[in-house]
């Protein structure tokens, strides 16, 4: 037997940094929503106990480094399957792009395992054992838009924003959200972004109100550290994107798009800065 699950990317409409916890974790308030561009994940059960990922992409670890694997291991031994499992991973998001492309592969892997071996786990377990593996793999197990706080597990539904074309571009560097997350000083953020005012924009359904009210605290450390960032950030507006923002800890900067006849331009004027650039509809 074979399921098959998509993995789409995400972007933080606002990513908001409060304080630094005594865990070492930092205390956060997202908005998130999901974009068309997705990885898609094969699952075959195997007679043998073992675990065996592959993928088109050479560029990604196929062992206990990549968080599908992890996730496979996690149900595995938490629900005491002796089955193996055989994953594909067939790779359309940029990896170490802000966009949750190996966190969305954990949730769907979660999703995907729990049908194969038919256990019954509802989305709250799920989304339990998706924290475990990353901040971001609650959010993916659900997906949708939702507020996400404390390190990104405590997750509140909301309706969809309005809908829009988005473009996605990313220069050619990885980006670290550990260094970005230790280089920010918490305490020293000078704007915070208004987590109520994008809020208000989806539930108005107000695009140009969205635009206006896109934040994201990491920007400013992101975009020091990493120039191209900035350049990416500057060209795209002058291109006509109406609301840009970089997504997560970067590097992959997104462009919100009212209308169709605007998408030719701002994608081939991108592609002479980077060749990681896809337009897509948000997924409502």
């Amino acid at each position: 037997m074979k399921v098959f699950e998509k993995a789409p990317a995400k972007i933080n409409l606002s990513l908001d940094v409060l304080h630094k916890r005594e865990d070492g974790y930092h205390e956060v308030e997202m908005v998130m929503t999901m974009v068309d561009l997705a990885d898609r994940i094969e699952m075959q059960e195997l007679p043998r106990d073992t675990i065996i990922i592959s993928s088109q992409a050479g560029y990604i670890p196929l062992d206990e480094k990549n968080l599908a694997f992890q996730a496979a291991r996690l149900i595995k031994d938490r629900y005491d399957v002796k089955q193996g499992v055989y994953i594909h991973l067939d790779k359309k998001i940029p990896v170490a792009a802000g966009l949750a492309g190996g966190s969305s592969d954990a949730a769907a892997t979660l999703r995907g395992l729990n049908r194969l071996w038919r256990l019954g786990i509802g989305s709250d377990e799920l989304q339990k054992l998706g924290a475990e593996l990353g901040s971001d793999v609650p959010f993916c197990v659900t997906g949708g838009t939702a507020i996400a706080r404390g390190r990104g597990e405590k997750l509140e539904p909301i309706e969809s924003p309005p809908q829009c074309w988005v473009i996605l571009a990313k220069p050619p560097i990885n980006v670290s959200t550990s260094e970005i997350y230790g280089k920010l000083n918490a305490a020293g953020i000078r704007k915070h972004p208004s987590t109520e005012g994008v809020l208000r924009a989806i539930r108005e359904k107000r695009f140009d109100l969205l635009c206006s009210e896109l934040g994201n605290v990491l920007e400013e450390v992101t975009l020091d550290l990493y120039p191209e960032v900035r350049q990416l950030k500057e060209v795209m507006i002058k291109l006509g994107a109406e609301g840009v923002l970089m997504s997560g800890s970067g590097p992959t900067v997104f462009g919100l798009v009212s209308k169709e006849t605007k998408i030719p331009r701002i994608y081939n004027g991108l592609r002479g800065f980077c060749k990681d650039v896809f337009a897509v509809r948000l997924l409502t």
